[in-house]
Protein backbone atom coordinates (compact mmCIF):
# COMPACT_ATOMS: atom_id res chain seq x y z
CA UNK A 1 0.00 0.00 0.00
CA UNK A 2 1.40 3.44 -0.94
CA UNK A 3 2.07 6.13 1.68
CA UNK A 4 -0.58 8.36 0.06
CA UNK A 5 -3.18 5.56 0.16
CA UNK A 6 -2.32 4.91 3.78
CA UNK A 7 -2.79 8.59 4.56
CA UNK A 8 -6.11 8.57 2.70
CA UNK A 9 -7.42 5.61 4.66
CA UNK A 10 -6.23 7.03 7.98
CA UNK A 11 -7.69 10.48 7.54
CA UNK A 12 -10.95 9.37 5.97
CA UNK A 13 -11.78 7.59 9.21
CA UNK A 14 -11.48 10.78 11.18
CA UNK A 15 -14.32 12.72 9.50
CA UNK A 16 -14.57 16.35 8.58
CA UNK A 17 -14.54 18.27 11.84
CA UNK A 18 -13.96 22.00 11.96
CA UNK A 19 -10.80 23.42 13.49
CA UNK A 20 -12.84 26.31 14.87
CA UNK A 21 -14.49 23.82 17.24
CA UNK A 22 -11.23 23.63 19.16
CA UNK A 23 -10.88 19.87 18.83
CA UNK A 24 -7.61 18.05 19.24
CA UNK A 25 -5.48 17.56 16.19
CA UNK A 26 -5.44 14.09 14.62
CA UNK A 27 -2.25 11.96 14.54
CA UNK A 28 0.46 13.61 12.48
CA UNK A 29 1.49 12.71 8.92
CA UNK A 30 4.35 14.03 6.85
CA UNK A 31 4.44 17.00 4.51
CA UNK A 32 5.49 14.83 1.52
CA UNK A 33 2.28 12.79 1.83
CA UNK A 34 0.19 15.94 2.15
CA UNK A 35 1.98 17.48 -0.85
CA UNK A 36 1.19 14.40 -2.94
CA UNK A 37 -2.47 14.67 -2.02
CA UNK A 38 -2.46 18.38 -2.90
CA UNK A 39 -1.16 17.64 -6.37
CA UNK A 40 -3.76 14.90 -6.80
CA UNK A 41 -6.51 17.24 -5.65
CA UNK A 42 -5.60 19.97 -8.13
CA UNK A 43 -5.52 17.51 -11.01
CA UNK A 44 -8.62 15.51 -10.00
CA UNK A 45 -11.89 15.79 -11.92
CA UNK A 46 -14.36 13.90 -9.73
CA UNK A 47 -16.27 16.17 -7.34
CA UNK A 48 -16.93 13.54 -4.67
CA UNK A 49 -13.31 12.35 -4.76
CA UNK A 50 -12.13 15.95 -4.56
CA UNK A 51 -14.21 16.71 -1.48
CA UNK A 52 -12.83 13.63 0.24
CA UNK A 53 -9.23 14.48 -0.63
CA UNK A 54 -9.76 18.08 0.49
CA UNK A 55 -10.95 16.86 3.90
CA UNK A 56 -7.94 14.54 4.15
CA UNK A 57 -5.50 17.34 3.36
CA UNK A 58 -7.11 19.67 5.88
CA UNK A 59 -6.85 17.07 8.64
CA UNK A 60 -3.25 16.38 7.74
CA UNK A 61 -2.30 20.05 7.74
CA UNK A 62 -4.15 20.65 10.99
CA UNK A 63 -1.95 18.05 12.70
CA UNK A 64 1.35 19.61 11.63
CA UNK A 65 3.56 21.08 14.34
CA UNK A 66 5.36 24.41 13.93
CA UNK A 67 8.21 22.94 11.87
CA UNK A 68 5.81 20.93 9.76
CA UNK A 69 3.53 23.86 8.96
CA UNK A 70 6.51 25.93 7.89
CA UNK A 71 7.60 23.13 5.52
CA UNK A 72 4.04 22.92 4.22
CA UNK A 73 3.91 26.64 3.37
CA UNK A 74 7.35 26.49 1.77
CA UNK A 75 6.09 23.56 -0.31
CA UNK A 76 3.12 25.64 -1.46
CA UNK A 77 5.44 28.51 -2.42
CA UNK A 78 7.79 26.26 -4.39
CA UNK A 79 5.51 23.64 -5.97
CA UNK A 80 2.30 25.60 -6.58
CA UNK A 81 3.58 28.77 -8.23
CA UNK A 82 3.21 29.58 -11.95
CA UNK A 83 5.78 28.01 -14.26
CA UNK A 84 8.11 30.91 -15.16
CA UNK A 85 8.97 29.52 -18.61
CA UNK A 86 5.34 28.95 -19.58
CA UNK A 87 4.44 32.37 -18.19
CA UNK A 88 7.17 34.10 -20.20
CA UNK A 89 6.08 32.30 -23.38
CA UNK A 90 2.44 33.22 -22.83
CA UNK A 91 3.34 36.85 -22.15
CA UNK A 92 5.42 36.98 -25.33
CA UNK A 93 2.62 35.40 -27.34
CA UNK A 94 0.10 37.93 -26.04
CA UNK A 95 2.47 40.83 -26.70
CA UNK A 96 2.77 39.66 -30.30
CA UNK A 97 -0.92 38.91 -30.74
CA UNK A 98 -3.03 40.80 -28.15
CA UNK A 99 -6.16 38.82 -28.82
CA UNK A 100 -8.78 37.36 -26.48
CA UNK A 101 -7.53 33.78 -26.78
CA UNK A 102 -3.95 34.72 -25.97
CA UNK A 103 -5.11 36.87 -23.04
CA UNK A 104 -7.18 34.00 -21.65
CA UNK A 105 -4.19 31.66 -21.90
CA UNK A 106 -1.93 34.23 -20.20
CA UNK A 107 -4.41 34.72 -17.37
CA UNK A 108 -4.76 30.98 -16.88
CA UNK A 109 -1.00 30.43 -16.68
CA UNK A 110 -0.42 33.51 -14.50
CA UNK A 111 -2.84 32.37 -11.81
CA UNK A 112 -0.87 30.43 -9.17
CA UNK A 113 -2.04 26.80 -8.87
CA UNK A 114 -2.27 27.54 -5.14
CA UNK A 115 -5.46 29.47 -5.74
CA UNK A 116 -7.12 26.45 -7.34
CA UNK A 117 -5.84 24.29 -4.49
CA UNK A 118 -7.36 26.64 -1.92
CA UNK A 119 -10.65 26.75 -3.84
CA UNK A 120 -10.83 22.98 -3.79
CA UNK A 121 -9.88 22.77 -0.12
CA UNK A 122 -12.75 25.14 0.52
CA UNK A 123 -15.15 22.43 -0.68
CA UNK A 124 -14.37 20.23 2.33
CA UNK A 125 -16.82 20.33 5.25
CA UNK A 126 -15.77 23.32 7.35
CA UNK A 127 -13.26 24.24 4.66
CA UNK A 128 -13.75 28.00 4.82
CA UNK A 129 -13.14 28.11 8.55
CA UNK A 130 -10.13 25.82 8.18
CA UNK A 131 -8.54 28.07 5.57
CA UNK A 132 -9.06 31.14 7.77
CA UNK A 133 -7.31 29.32 10.59
CA UNK A 134 -4.59 28.20 8.19
CA UNK A 135 -3.84 31.82 7.32
CA UNK A 136 -3.65 32.62 11.01
CA UNK A 137 -0.74 30.17 11.19
CA UNK A 138 0.79 31.65 8.04
CA UNK A 139 0.88 35.33 9.03
CA UNK A 140 3.63 35.14 11.70
CA UNK A 141 5.75 33.06 9.34
CA UNK A 142 5.29 35.71 6.64
CA UNK A 143 6.80 38.28 8.97
CA UNK A 144 9.83 36.01 9.47
CA UNK A 145 10.27 35.08 5.81
CA UNK A 146 8.33 37.48 3.55
CA UNK A 147 10.42 36.74 0.47
CA UNK A 148 9.29 33.12 0.35
CA UNK A 149 5.81 33.26 1.84
CA UNK A 150 4.29 36.61 0.87
CA UNK A 151 2.97 35.13 -2.38
CA UNK A 152 1.14 32.36 -0.48
CA UNK A 153 -0.50 34.93 1.78
CA UNK A 154 -1.39 37.11 -1.19
CA UNK A 155 -3.30 34.22 -2.78
CA UNK A 156 -5.26 33.47 0.39
CA UNK A 157 -6.04 37.15 0.95
CA UNK A 158 -7.17 37.50 -2.67
CA UNK A 159 -9.62 34.63 -2.29
CA UNK A 160 -10.87 35.80 1.10
CA UNK A 161 -11.63 39.25 -0.29
CA UNK A 162 -14.01 37.54 -2.71
CA UNK A 163 -15.43 34.93 -0.35
CA UNK A 164 -16.04 37.45 2.44
CA UNK A 165 -17.48 40.10 0.16
CA UNK A 166 -20.16 42.22 1.85
CA UNK A 167 -22.80 40.63 -0.37
CA UNK A 168 -22.26 37.27 1.34
CA UNK A 169 -22.26 38.54 4.93
CA UNK A 170 -25.29 38.36 7.23
CA UNK A 171 -25.91 41.04 9.87
CA UNK A 172 -27.46 39.56 12.99
CA UNK A 173 -28.30 41.14 16.36
CA UNK A 174 -26.64 39.62 19.42
CA UNK A 175 -28.75 39.74 22.58
CA UNK A 176 -29.27 37.83 25.77
CA UNK A 177 -31.42 35.29 23.89
CA UNK A 178 -28.65 34.45 21.40
CA UNK A 179 -27.43 30.83 21.72
CA UNK A 180 -24.89 30.40 24.51
CA UNK A 181 -22.31 28.97 22.11
CA UNK A 182 -22.20 32.32 20.28
CA UNK A 183 -22.30 34.37 23.48
CA UNK A 184 -19.25 32.48 24.72
CA UNK A 185 -17.43 33.55 21.57
CA UNK A 186 -18.42 37.19 22.16
CA UNK A 187 -16.76 37.01 25.57
CA UNK A 188 -13.69 35.36 24.07
CA UNK A 189 -13.32 37.66 21.06
CA UNK A 190 -13.93 41.00 22.82
CA UNK A 191 -10.71 42.87 22.05
CA UNK A 192 -11.28 46.41 23.35
CA UNK A 193 -12.93 46.24 26.78
CA UNK A 194 -12.62 42.77 28.28
CA UNK A 195 -15.75 40.95 29.42
CA UNK A 196 -14.84 39.16 32.62
CA UNK A 197 -17.84 36.91 33.11
CA UNK A 198 -21.45 36.22 32.15
CA UNK A 199 -22.77 38.94 34.44
CA UNK A 200 -20.68 41.54 32.63
CA UNK A 201 -21.88 40.21 29.30
CA UNK A 202 -25.48 40.48 30.45
CA UNK A 203 -24.89 44.13 31.40
CA UNK A 204 -23.81 44.81 27.81
CA UNK A 205 -26.63 42.92 26.08
CA UNK A 206 -29.75 42.83 28.24
CA UNK A 207 -30.55 46.47 29.15
CA UNK A 208 -32.96 48.41 26.93
CA UNK A 209 -30.29 50.96 26.01
CA UNK A 210 -27.72 48.43 24.75
CA UNK A 211 -27.33 46.76 21.37
CA UNK A 212 -24.82 44.42 19.75
CA UNK A 213 -24.56 43.38 16.11
CA UNK A 214 -22.29 40.93 14.28
CA UNK A 215 -21.48 39.88 10.75
CA UNK A 216 -21.63 36.16 9.99
CA UNK A 217 -20.65 34.20 6.90
CA UNK A 218 -22.95 31.45 5.56
CA UNK A 219 -20.09 28.94 5.68
CA UNK A 220 -19.35 29.77 9.33
CA UNK A 221 -22.86 30.46 10.65
CA UNK A 222 -22.13 30.03 14.35
CA UNK A 223 -18.92 32.03 14.58
CA UNK A 224 -19.03 35.86 14.24
CA UNK A 225 -16.52 37.57 11.98
CA UNK A 226 -16.73 40.99 13.61
CA UNK A 227 -19.11 42.58 16.10
CA UNK A 228 -19.88 46.02 17.44
CA UNK A 229 -21.32 46.99 20.82
CA UNK A 230 -23.59 50.03 20.93
CA UNK A 231 -24.78 52.22 23.79
CA UNK A 232 -27.92 54.30 23.29
CA UNK A 233 -27.54 57.48 25.32
CA UNK A 234 -28.83 61.02 25.83
CA UNK A 235 -25.56 62.61 24.74
CA UNK A 236 -21.95 61.84 23.84
CA UNK A 237 -20.19 60.19 26.82
CA UNK A 238 -16.83 61.50 27.97
CA UNK A 239 -15.49 58.21 29.33
CA UNK A 240 -15.84 54.47 28.92
CA UNK A 241 -16.58 54.17 32.64
CA UNK A 242 -19.88 56.01 32.21
CA UNK A 243 -20.87 53.62 29.42
CA UNK A 244 -20.01 50.44 31.31
CA UNK A 245 -21.27 51.60 34.71
CA UNK A 246 -23.76 48.94 35.90
CA UNK A 247 -25.38 51.55 38.20
CA UNK A 248 -26.12 54.03 35.43
CA UNK A 249 -29.66 55.21 34.74
CA UNK A 250 -31.03 53.02 31.95
CA UNK A 251 -33.08 54.89 29.36
CA UNK A 252 -35.65 53.64 26.90
CA UNK A 253 -34.18 53.05 23.46
CA UNK A 254 -36.94 55.18 21.93
CA UNK A 255 -35.77 58.18 23.98
CA UNK A 256 -32.07 57.97 23.05
CA UNK A 257 -30.57 60.70 20.88
CA UNK A 258 -27.07 59.29 20.50
CA UNK A 259 -25.76 55.90 19.37
CA UNK A 260 -22.26 55.24 20.69
CA UNK A 261 -20.15 52.52 19.05
CA UNK A 262 -17.89 51.79 21.99
CA UNK A 263 -16.29 48.47 21.05
CA UNK A 264 -15.53 46.91 17.66
CA UNK A 265 -13.81 43.52 17.67
CA UNK A 266 -12.46 41.52 14.75
CA UNK A 267 -12.79 37.87 15.67
CA UNK A 268 -10.28 36.01 13.49
CA UNK A 269 -6.63 36.85 12.94
CA UNK A 270 -6.73 34.88 9.71
CA UNK A 271 -8.97 37.56 8.21
CA UNK A 272 -6.50 40.39 8.82
CA UNK A 273 -6.57 42.95 5.97
CA UNK A 274 -9.93 41.63 4.81
CA UNK A 275 -12.02 44.65 5.74
CA UNK A 276 -15.71 44.56 6.52
CA UNK A 277 -15.77 46.75 9.63
CA UNK A 278 -16.75 49.84 7.68
CA UNK A 279 -19.82 48.10 6.29
CA UNK A 280 -20.78 46.96 9.77
CA UNK A 281 -20.77 50.44 11.33
CA UNK A 282 -22.60 52.09 8.46
CA UNK A 283 -25.27 49.40 8.21
CA UNK A 284 -25.85 49.31 11.97
CA UNK A 285 -26.15 53.10 12.02
CA UNK A 286 -28.70 53.05 9.21
CA UNK A 287 -30.69 50.25 10.85
CA UNK A 288 -30.73 52.01 14.22
CA UNK A 289 -31.82 55.26 12.61
CA UNK A 290 -34.68 53.46 10.90
CA UNK A 291 -35.88 51.78 14.11
CA UNK A 292 -35.30 54.74 16.44
CA UNK A 293 -36.06 58.06 14.68
CA UNK A 294 -35.06 59.99 17.80
CA UNK A 295 -31.38 59.17 17.16
CA UNK A 296 -29.54 62.21 15.86
CA UNK A 297 -25.87 61.48 16.54
CA UNK A 298 -23.72 58.45 15.68
CA UNK A 299 -20.27 58.42 17.25
CA UNK A 300 -17.59 56.05 18.42
CA UNK A 301 -15.89 55.98 21.79
CA UNK A 302 -12.51 54.79 20.60
CA UNK A 303 -9.14 53.91 22.12
CA UNK A 304 -5.88 55.50 20.96
CA UNK A 305 -3.53 52.49 20.95
CA UNK A 306 -0.41 54.18 19.60
CA UNK A 307 -0.31 57.48 21.49
CA UNK A 308 1.94 56.54 24.42
CA UNK A 309 4.49 54.86 22.17
CA UNK A 310 4.50 57.88 19.87
CA UNK A 311 5.16 60.28 22.77
CA UNK A 312 7.94 58.06 24.07
CA UNK A 313 9.60 58.01 20.64
CA UNK A 314 9.65 61.80 20.11
CA UNK A 315 13.23 62.88 19.31
CA UNK A 316 15.04 64.92 21.92
CA UNK A 317 15.42 67.98 19.70
CA UNK A 318 11.71 68.01 19.01
CA UNK A 319 10.84 67.66 22.68
CA UNK A 320 12.88 70.78 23.34
CA UNK A 321 10.61 72.75 21.00
CA UNK A 322 7.36 71.62 22.65
CA UNK A 323 5.10 74.02 24.52
CA UNK A 324 5.71 74.27 28.28
CA UNK A 325 2.34 72.66 28.99
CA UNK A 326 3.24 69.73 26.74
CA UNK A 327 6.60 69.22 28.44
CA UNK A 328 4.93 69.31 31.83
CA UNK A 329 2.30 66.79 30.72
CA UNK A 330 5.00 64.36 29.66
CA UNK A 331 6.63 64.70 33.07
CA UNK A 332 3.34 64.10 34.87
CA UNK A 333 2.29 60.99 32.97
CA UNK A 334 5.69 59.44 33.55
CA UNK A 335 4.87 59.30 37.27
CA UNK A 336 3.17 56.19 38.60
CA UNK A 337 -0.47 56.65 39.66
CA UNK A 338 -0.66 60.23 38.36
CA UNK A 339 -4.26 59.57 37.33
CA UNK A 340 -5.24 59.11 41.00
CA UNK A 341 -4.31 62.70 41.89
CA UNK A 342 -7.02 65.16 40.73
CA UNK A 343 -4.60 68.06 40.79
CA UNK A 344 -2.11 66.29 38.51
CA UNK A 345 -4.92 65.17 36.21
CA UNK A 346 -6.01 68.77 35.65
CA UNK A 347 -2.45 70.04 35.33
CA UNK A 348 -1.72 67.46 32.64
CA UNK A 349 -4.92 68.13 30.69
CA UNK A 350 -3.88 71.04 28.39
CA UNK A 351 -0.53 69.53 27.47
CA UNK A 352 -1.92 66.04 26.81
CA UNK A 353 -4.70 67.40 24.62
CA UNK A 354 -2.23 69.54 22.69
CA UNK A 355 0.06 66.57 22.10
CA UNK A 356 -2.94 64.49 21.07
CA UNK A 357 -3.93 67.09 18.48
CA UNK A 358 -0.42 66.97 17.04
CA UNK A 359 -0.59 63.18 17.01
CA UNK A 360 -3.88 62.97 15.15
CA UNK A 361 -3.48 65.91 12.78
CA UNK A 362 0.23 66.03 12.06
CA UNK A 363 1.90 62.68 12.79
CA UNK A 364 2.00 60.55 9.62
CA UNK A 365 3.44 57.26 8.51
CA UNK A 366 5.76 57.04 5.53
CA UNK A 367 2.78 56.50 3.22
CA UNK A 368 1.09 59.69 4.43
CA UNK A 369 -1.53 57.89 6.51
CA UNK A 370 -2.15 58.87 10.17
CA UNK A 371 -0.02 57.08 12.73
CA UNK A 372 -2.96 55.82 14.73
CA UNK A 373 -4.51 52.58 13.38
CA UNK A 374 -7.98 53.33 14.78
CA UNK A 375 -7.86 56.78 13.19
CA UNK A 376 -6.95 55.25 9.83
CA UNK A 377 -9.94 52.93 10.08
CA UNK A 378 -12.58 55.50 11.01
CA UNK A 379 -11.28 58.38 8.89
CA UNK A 380 -11.07 55.95 5.98
CA UNK A 381 -14.74 55.15 6.59
CA UNK A 382 -15.64 58.82 6.23
CA UNK A 383 -15.93 59.74 9.91
CA UNK A 384 -14.92 63.04 11.50
CA UNK A 385 -12.41 63.29 14.36
CA UNK A 386 -14.90 64.97 16.67
CA UNK A 387 -13.50 65.19 20.20
CA UNK A 388 -10.45 64.12 22.21
CA UNK A 389 -11.15 63.18 25.82
CA UNK A 390 -8.56 63.46 28.56
CA UNK A 391 -8.54 60.42 30.86
CA UNK A 392 -11.48 58.85 29.09
CA UNK A 393 -10.05 55.43 29.91
CA UNK A 394 -8.07 55.31 33.18
CA UNK A 395 -7.76 51.52 33.09
CA UNK A 396 -4.31 49.94 33.16
CA UNK A 397 -4.53 49.23 29.45
CA UNK A 398 -5.83 52.71 28.61
CA UNK A 399 -3.02 54.36 30.55
CA UNK A 400 -0.36 52.13 29.01
CA UNK A 401 -1.53 52.66 25.43
CA UNK A 402 -2.72 56.24 25.45
CA UNK A 403 -2.12 57.91 28.83
CA UNK A 404 -5.87 57.52 29.31
CA UNK A 405 -6.97 59.26 26.07
CA UNK A 406 -10.12 58.33 24.19
CA UNK A 407 -11.66 59.94 21.11
CA UNK A 408 -15.00 60.31 19.38
CA UNK A 409 -15.30 59.76 15.64
CA UNK A 410 -18.55 61.23 14.33
CA UNK A 411 -20.44 59.44 11.56
CA UNK A 412 -22.44 62.16 9.83
CA UNK A 413 -24.39 59.72 7.65
CA UNK A 414 -25.32 62.09 4.77
CA UNK A 415 -21.65 63.09 4.33
CA UNK A 416 -19.85 59.82 5.09
CA UNK A 417 -19.22 58.90 1.46
CA UNK A 418 -18.03 62.40 0.56
CA UNK A 419 -15.51 62.39 3.41
CA UNK A 420 -14.42 58.85 2.57
CA UNK A 421 -13.61 59.95 -0.98
CA UNK A 422 -11.71 63.03 0.24
CA UNK A 423 -9.64 60.93 2.60
CA UNK A 424 -8.93 58.24 0.00
CA UNK A 425 -8.00 60.72 -2.73
CA UNK A 426 -6.20 63.46 -0.81
CA UNK A 427 -5.54 62.02 2.66
CA UNK A 428 -7.74 64.78 4.04
CA UNK A 429 -8.35 64.42 7.79
CA UNK A 430 -11.80 65.66 8.70
CA UNK A 431 -11.67 67.15 12.19
CA UNK A 432 -13.94 69.37 14.24
CA UNK A 433 -12.94 72.84 15.43
CA UNK A 434 -12.86 71.41 18.95
CA UNK A 435 -9.94 69.24 17.81
CA UNK A 436 -8.10 71.61 15.48
CA UNK A 437 -8.31 74.31 18.17
CA UNK A 438 -6.12 72.16 20.42
CA UNK A 439 -3.06 72.57 18.18
CA UNK A 440 -0.43 74.92 19.62
CA UNK A 441 -0.94 78.35 18.10
CA UNK A 442 2.72 79.08 17.42
CA UNK A 443 3.75 75.67 16.11
CA UNK A 444 5.68 76.31 12.93
CA UNK A 445 6.69 72.69 12.40
CA UNK A 446 4.87 69.43 11.93
CA UNK A 447 5.46 65.94 13.25
CA UNK A 448 5.48 64.38 9.81
CA UNK A 449 9.25 64.77 9.84
CA UNK A 450 9.68 62.77 13.03
CA UNK A 451 6.95 60.13 12.55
Amino acid sequence: MSRVSLLSDLLSSIGARSWFAGEERPPGVGVPEIAALCHRLVSSRGEATGVRMAAEIIHGVRALDDKGIKRFFHMLAEEFSPDPIELAEAATAYAGHPEAAELARLQQIAEPPRQELFRRLNLAPGGTAELVKLRERLLPLCREDPARLASVDKDLRHLFQSWFNRGFLMLRPIDWNTPASILEKIIHYEAVHAIGNWDELRQRLAPADRRCFAFFHPSIPDDPLIFVEVALTDDIPASIASVLDPERDIIAAEDAQTAVFYSISNCHKGLASVSFGSFLIKQVAEDLKEHFPSLRTFVTLSPVPGFSAWVDALPKDFRERLEPAEKRAIEIVSDKDWQADPALVEEARPGILSLAARYFLRAKRGDGQPQDPVARFHLGNGAVLNRIMHLGDPSRRGLAQAHGLMVNYLYDLPRVEQRHEAYAAEGEIAASRAVTGLLPGRSGHTLKDVA
